[in-house]
């Protein structure tokens, strides 16, 4: 690691990977459901009925779940292969 990430504190670090994914489930959410209806998603794929707030909702927080993710693995694989070598040793 370097200087910089071994002061940052956890909640920083944390942070620094949900704050960017909120945005960016945001963007997400806004530009898939200007195109698709949730009611008529979940009419067509037989799971009943549900509210667009609903459907709005769980669309979301899955952009969200998929984008931390994402931004997660990002922040791992840029640590140097070496560090990582003395880490497991």
């Amino acid at each position: 690691m370097t200087e910089t990430e071994k002061k940052l504190p956890l909640v920083q670090q944390v942070v620094s990977i949900l704050w960017p994914s909120f945005l960016t489930a945001g963007a997400a959410t806004i530009l898939f459901f200007t195109a698709f209806d949730p009611q008529l998603i979940m009419e067509v794929s037989g799971y009943g009925e549900i509210s667009r707030l609903g459907g709005y909702s769980m669309g979301f927080f899955l952009f969200w779940m998929l984008t931390s993710t994402s931004c997660a693995l990002t922040c791992y694989f840029r640590k140097p292969c070496d560090e990582l070598g003395k880490k497991n040793q």
